[in-house]
Formats: structure tokens, sequence, C-alpha cells
């Protein structure tokens, strides 16, 4: 669950409250009242039992020339709480609706993560007045209770939809984003050990160099010294040919191809020519894919300030979570200038 444990139940349970309150719990007993009343009515206008008539008959009432049965509901063989039972499910069944519905856009807002629909609210108005007049029905006829229960049922089940659709979006966007947590930790591992290795290979390099000095230097010199050594140089894959190596090397952690690859390396030679230390004074954007603020990148790594491969891994997973694809970036790049 995506909010606090405590505070769902407390938020639902207010609600109810709040809308119980605004109920007139006279509804069984009024119904009840109209039904005995339109019986009683009924059996005053009917002829009187003959001798031909069954032991217990169905209520009838009668005109000038003819005589028509009265309702099951009102001759005795349904109960005539029937109808309120089914409009005390129906209000329960509301309530559940539009508790669920005020849940769903209170977990996404929580969550903090874009759905591909704009409007991460459920419309419940209709139903709230459908409820209402169910609840306030009072004194009208029986039937209009029916009428206003299935009102009540209709604007139940278009609300749960709507609410079923949402809650569906936010577990198919929480599943993205693990899917792209994970991306970003498995390109970052896989630039790690990359680093890692070629680290390994210039040391063996530098001691086999270093082994061929001294045995060429030896004993036919006169005690001369070595060469100074030379000037410091950049860490181990932090050129611009090397991180563009590095994130070639994660496209496919995302289901990417080579095809998105020419994109990646139009759109960050614009943004920063891949320089890793590539910082922008007027508005704070630093690194490779010039994050605003370059402290965004911390979610991918402490190193975010000196590590191309963990600028790159939370430019990908950026550029994945916001445009789908690079070359979906460098589209939007081209046509607003920023991406």
């Amino acid at each position: 669950m995506l909010t606090d444990s405590t505070s769902v139940p407390t938020r639902r349970s207010t609600r109810r409250t709040e809308r119980r309150l605004r109920r007139r719990p006279l509804l069984v007993a009024t119904t009840l009242t109209a039904t005995l009343a339109m019986a009683a009515t009924a059996t005053a206008m009917a002829p009187a039992p003959s001798s031909a008539q069954p032991a217990n008959p169905a209520l009838t009432y009668a005109l000038a020339s003819f005589s028509t049965a009265l309702p099951a509901s009102l001759d005795g063989t349904e109960a005539p709480t029937t109808t309120a039972s089914k409009a005390d499910a129906a209000l329960a069944k509301a309530d559940a609706a539009i508790d669920a519905s005020a849940d769903v856009s209170a977990d996404i807002a929580d969550s903090k993560l874009k759905l591909r629909v704009s409007d991460t609210t459920v419309e419940t108005d209709d139903l709230e007045t459908a409820v209402a007049h169910l609840e306030t029905i009072g004194a009208v006829p029986l039937f209009d209770v029916v009428g206003a229960t299935e009102d009540v049922v209709a604007e139940t089940q278009e609300v749960t939809e709507e609410t079923s659709a949402l809650r569906g979006q936010l577990d198919a966007a929480v599943e993205k984003e693990k899917a792209r947590k994970a991306a970003i930790a498995k390109a970052k591992a896989k630039a790690a050990a990359k680093a890692k290795a070629e680290a390994a290979a210039e040391r063996e390099a530098a001691e086999e160099a270093a082994e061929a000095a001294t045995s060429t230097s030896g004993s036919g010199s006169s005690g001369g010294s070595s060469a100074p050594a030379g000037p410091a140089t950049a860490p181990s894959g932090t050129s611009a040919s090397a991180a563009q190596s590095t994130a070639r090397s994660m496209l496919g952690d995302y289901g990417w191809g080579d095809d998105q690859f020419s994109c990646l390396v139009s759109l960050w030679n614009k943004e920063s020519g891949w320089n890793y230390r590539a910082s922008n004074p007027s508005s704070g954007a630093y690194g490779i894919p010039q994050a605003l603020p370059g402290s965004k990148m911390s979610s991918a790594g402490s190193d975010w300030q000196t590590n191309p491969a963990t600028q790159i891994a939370w430019g990908l997973g950026y550029i994945d979570g916001r445009y789908s694809s690079p070359c979906g970036a460098w589209g939007h790049s081209q046509s607003n200038g920023w991406y």
C-alpha cells in the first residue's frame, strides 16, 4: 500500500460517518408505512368476500367494470422490507465505491508517479446526488424508492469501473518505476565492473612498462635516473568516447536497440558534449545529461559528480520515464530546445 496504513482507514471512516449523519434513518419505516397505507386503502375498496373466493385471496381494488390484482409486494407474498433492504445494500456499495475512488486518488498523489492519464480523480457527483435522493426519499411512494435505488446502483457501477481503471494505471506506473530502478542498478553495476576491469588492465600495463624500463636502464648506464613521470591523466572511462561506449552498453537494459544510440549521442552532444563535469552556471544543470539540479542524480549513486556511469544510468532512466526512448527525447529537444 502506498499510503500510510493508519491514515487510510481513518480517512475512510471519517468520510463514511459524514455521509451517514446526513441520512434519514426513517427510510425503512416510511416505506413500510406507505406500503401498509396502500394496502389498507385497497382492502377498503375491495368487494366483500364470497363463498367462491379462496381462504386467503389476493388483495384487489375495484373500479366500475373491472378488478386488478395488486403488485406482489403489497399482497403479502413479498415482505415489504425487501425494497428497503435493497436500498440499504445499494447505499453501502455506494459508500464503498466513493471511498475507493478517494483512496486511489490519494495513493496516486502519495506515489508521486506520472500516469498516462492527466486526470487522476474519479467524478462522483452524480453518485452523491443519487445517494442523497435515495437517503432523503421520505414520503415518496414505494415505487420511487425502487427507481432511486436503481439509479444508485447504476452510478455506483460507473464509479467502480472508473476507479478500477485508475487503480490499474497506478499499478502499471508502480511496476514501471520498479523496472526503471532495477535497470539503473543493473546498468550501474555493469559500468562499475567495466571500469574496474579497465583500471586493472591499465595497472597491469603500467607495471609491465615499469619492469621493461628497469631492465633496459640497468647495467650499461652510469647510474642515470629514469625519466620523470608524465602529467596526471583523467580517471579511466571519463572521456567522451568512453562515456558513449558505457551508454551504448546500457541501452539493452531498457529494451532499446542501436537505432536509439545515434539519437542519444546527438542529444547529449547538444547538452554537454558528453563531458561529465559540464556545468551550466546560469541554470545549475550538471553532468552529461545536464540534470537540473545536478543533485537529482544522487538517486543513481553518491558519486554522481565524478562518475560518468552514474550520470548516464540516471539520464537513461529519466529518458525512459519521461520520453520512452532517446529518440523521443531528442525529438522533443529539437522542437522545444530542452528535454
